[in-house]
């Protein structure tokens, strides 16, 4: 359950017109803003949302599993804090969000936590307008951890894992190739004696087999 002050669950129960959304944005350079869809700035448990449309309201879906709940969001280039150049260079990409809702005229009575996840993909549109796809924090379940296990190399050629110089040479990837033409087997970085998948999918032996222990 939602911990939310009692004048503000008044307040939402009423189905007052005065409630409006707020926007946490938190990079991961560490940089934050807050924007509202109100028209003065707001200051909520410390922090100030400025208004001016920077995000539009958009959807929200949540699921009772490990699947992720999505998102979308949009709005004009109205904030300072929020150029284009930015947008461009990414620097948005995969910032935190965290959205909540309060009522504007009593923002004393605290907020409501709508839904937090990240901005996946930010774009510009062709009336200069920003679209956000937004991606709950489940999805940090359905990043790897670790390396994948498998014959070839991971490396890139030229890489610092290589240690090889690249010199305007392609390279497969395969340890018979890393050993042979690069003398670079020390450096490789699969795993070439990995059993496949025939080994593994394959039975016991059916001659000699009489299914007792030797």
């Amino acid at each position: 359950m939602k911990d939310i002050s009692e004048a503000l669950a008044v307040r939402l129960k009423s189905a007052a017109t005065t409630l409006c959304l707020c926007w946490r944005l938190t990079r991961r350079d560490g940089a934050r803003i807050g924007v509202t869809d109100h028209d003065v700035a707001l200051t909520l448990a410390g922090v100030t949302y400025q208004p001016g449309g920077a995000i539009e309201a958009g959807r929200f879906t949540q699921s009772d599993g490990l699947k992720p709940g999505q998102g979308a969001g949009g709005g004009v280039l109205s904030s300072d804090a929020i150029s284009a150049d930015d947008l461009a260079n990414g620097l948005w990409d995969g910032c935190r969000l965290d959205v909540y809702q309060a009522d504007w005229t009593t923002p004393e009575a605290g907020q409501r936590h709508v839904w937090s996840g990240y901005l996946s993909e930010v774009r510009l549109n062709e009336t200069g307008q920003f679209e956000a796809d937004l991606v709950s924090l489940k999805s940090d379940l359905e990043r790897p951890v670790g390396r994948v296990l498998q014959r070839r190399c991971d490396a890139v050629l030229g890489d610092a894992r290589c240690g090889i110089a690249a010199l305007g040479r392609s390279c497969d990837q395969r340890f018979e190739t890393c050993r042979d033409v690069f003398s670079n087997s020390e450096n490789f970085r699969g795993f070439p004696h990995m059993p496949g998948n025939d080994f593994i999918l394959s039975g016991p032996a059916a001659a000699n087999n009489d299914g007792g222990q030797r």
